[in-house]
């Protein structure tokens, strides 16, 4: 398999960036919606959270590897008999899907370092991943309010992504078997 995308199919290095920050993604919303709410008596709470954190910082940099490689690295293109509107629908998904991907692990990144704790995550427990040290320093009281406000986009990012992989996975499943074209065999490997 060729590591770059032609016209007629997603490369190597496209596919694991895309399926590896899928698989990934997914198990850390599943995360996310289990581990706050557990009492923080519980033994195993710090570790969810840091693991949360650390898969949230993995997601980040395949994102940011990935945008960089779909820039130097054009996609195939979509069925040129594909009606104008789905196009648009799919682009605009995809579009979305790359700001997600970006925008929810920045948006924990920033949260977990306007904290009142201001500890550093302990990445996988291989190395201390330091806080964004634009907030240091920063004045307890607004520091606690930029907390609050980052904490309420990640959630919101968070949840449109909830919304938006499911109507991606649909799209995906429409051009399998209603169009019964090649859009979701370009991007799953062994089909060049």
């Amino acid at each position: 398999m060729p590591l770059r995308s032609s016209a007629a199919h997603y490369g190597s290095v496209a596919m694991f960036l895309h399926w590896a920050i899928a698989v990934l993604l997914i198990a850390n919303i599943a995360l996310g919606l289990y581990f706050p709410d557990l009492p923080r008596s519980n033994p195993n709470l710090f570790i969810l959270a840091q693991t949360h954190k650390s898969i949230g910082l993995t997601i980040l940099a395949l994102s940011l590897l990935r945008v960089v490689w779909r820039l130097i690295n054009p996609v195939p293109p979509l069925p040129a008999d594909m009606p104008g509107v789905l196009k648009f629908a799919a682009r605009a998904t995809q579009f979305l899907l790359y700001f997600l991907i970006v925008a929810i692990p920045l948006t924990g990144w920033i949260m977990v370092s306007t904290s009142r704790l201001g500890l550093a995550t302990p990445y996988f427990g291989l190395f201390d991943w330091p806080n964004l040290p634009f907030f240091n320093g920063m004045d307890p009281a607004a520091k606690h309010e930029a907390h609050e406000f980052w904490e309420g986009a990640h959630s919101f990012l968070a949840w449109s992504a909830i919304v938006l992989i499911p109507i991606h996975i649909l799209g995906a499943l429409y051009h399998q078997f209603i169009r019964r074209d090649r859009v979701m065999k370009q991007m799953l490997p062994g089909r060049a």
